[in-house]
């Protein structure tokens, strides 16, 4: 990257002057992060909401530990795909969240809508689902609401969650903490889910089965956090995959990431599935990954206790932390050239979560 002079650098981006939602504002990209930033945030304004994590650190006063504190919404069409179905992927995404600063989840709600006309069977099915990951991620979903929506003005059910859970003592994680010389680990196979979900929705046959990755990742960052607590960035790269996150935490910290395009573990059905469809895999959701930013001096004795956890048997390093072009990430083609991944205008793959 030495001697490479990004100043002026340009490419051709959509229109984003919207007067109304588009699809895109769901996406994860730079339209979502429009209207976060410049319509919500004007608003509602705090320290706690300022840090944009995956969820909110709050301090309560007398208290020894910190509460981290998370809401999501859940509208995945289909409803149940390989790997899992919109129940496990409603508690695995909120545990995700809430354990992305470092905290263990405890408690969670949840929100049902149901559209009139959905088989009582079928919610039988995703409840079901729901309480087994519960017990899996050693959660208790301890409230809850039901509304019913007429036929039409649904897609069967969409469900809206809380989780919270307590930050240990001495834990501060936040994408505003990467550093220059810092390594860039992601926790296994990217890409599994969204193209799970695109093989379903479109009834594309890849040739080999495409499962869903999602799961609940809690126990895998206490695993880390017990090899040390000194870890500056949690995310899991759901919507805008991880080159949207990678983005966030590149102009949060002001820094610039640069990845080895060749280290990213991308299995080959994903990467045929992506080549078939036109889709980088960089910008494909994951629902049971997650990408850390810790010292290098850390990574080696991280990426070890990680591959020893079922859900970080595949971890790797993919890239460092620099002081140079701070807020783009870039990445080292397979030719040896370089390619700036950029954050997702719009969005590659709709309703994947």
């Amino acid at each position: 990257m030495n001697g490479l002079d990004f100043e002026g650098w340009a490419c051709p981006l959509p229109l984003r002057d919207h007067p109304t939602v588009v699809m895109g504002h769901g996406g994860g990209g730079q339209l979502s992060a429009d209207l976060v930033t410049h319509l919500f945030l004007p608003h509602f304004q705090n320290e706690a909401l300022a840090g944009l994590g995956d969820a909110a650190v709050v301090e309560l006063a007398g208290a020894s530990q910190r509460l981290a504190i998370s809401t999501d919404s859940f509208t995945v069409t289909p409803l149940f795909f390989p790997g899992g179905n919109i129940g496990s992927l409603a508690v695995h995404g909120t545990v995700n969240d809430v354990a992305m600063s470092g905290a263990q989840p405890l408690v969670m709600a949840a929100g049902f809508i149901l559209e009139e006309g959905l088989a009582l069977g079928a919610l039988d099915a995703i409840a079901a689902s729901m309480a087994a990951a519960c017990r899996e991620a050693g959660v208790a979903l301890v409230t809850g609401d039901t509304k019913v929506v007429d036929k039409g003005h649904g897609d069967g059910v969409y469900i809206n969650t809380t989780g919270i859970g307590l930050v240990p003592p001495g834990v501060v994680i936040g994408p505003h903490r990467a550093r220059p010389g810092d390594a860039v680990l992601v926790s296994g196979n990217l890409g599994e889910h969204g193209i799970a979900i695109m093989s379903m929705r479109k009834g594309l046959d890849f040739q080999v089965s495409v499962e869903s990755d999602s799961a609940p990742l809690n126990g895998l960052v206490a695993e880390m956090l017990a090899v040390t607590t000194d870890i500056h960035a949690l995310r899991d790269p759901t919507r805008g995959g991880l080159a949207s996150t990678l983005n966030e935490i590149a102009r949060a910290s002001g820094v610039g990431i640069e990845l080895d395009e060749r280290a990213v573990p991308i299995p080959a059905p994903v990467r045929a599935a992506c080549e078939m469809l036109g889709l980088d895999p960089f910008y494909v959701a994951n629902e049971g990954k997650l990408v850390a930013i810790v010292p290098a001096e850390h990574a080696e004795a991280l990426l070890a206790r990680m591959r020893a956890h079922r859900y970080g048997a595949n971890a790797a390093t993919i890239g460092r932390v620099v002081a140079d072009h701070p807020g783009l990430v870039v990445a080292r083609t397979g030719i040896g050239g370089m390619r700036v991944v950029d954050m997702l205008v719009g969005e590659q793959l709709p309703r994947i979560c």
